[in-house]
């Protein structure tokens, strides 16, 4: 599994720190954002090749904050740890909010064995 720069926010600091540190111990480097403010005060800070976006935060926020990461750059990947969230089109994956630890990581992994593989086939054309 490729090591990846990721950006994991949630609307609850002591769910933000497990979780943040749960993805670090699996190797990716990991800057925490607290709730919506956290998020947009991060962005322009820094190239994330992944945003994770808790089930802590509102569902507003949840939807809100997929287009503030698209607009700060399109390449980067949005995972959304909740039920709805194929509804939303520019979400990239999601996972149910009840989830553990292991499914996130290999939700991320699908994701990043993917993103390979269509842009290959997106040059091929």
């Amino acid at each position: 599994m490729a090591k990846l720069k990721v950006l994991y926010a949630e609307g609850d600091q002591e769910i933000l720190a497990s979780q943040a540190a749960s993805l670090g111990k699996a190797g990716h480097q990991v800057q925490q954002a607290l709730g919506r403010k956290g998020v947009e005060a991060a962005l322009p800070k820094g190239s994330f090749d992944l945003v994770v976006l808790g089930g802590t935060l509102s569902r507003n926020e949840r939807h809100h904050l997929v287009y503030v990461v698209k607009k700060a750059n399109a390449d980067t990947k949005v995972l959304v740890l909740h039920t709805d969230g194929t509804r939303h089109p520019y979400v990239d994956a999601c996972v149910d909010t009840g989830s553990d630890t292991e499914h996130v990581l290999a939700r991320i992994d699908s994701m990043h064995l993917a993103a390979p593989a269509a842009k290959a086939a997106g040059a091929g054309r």
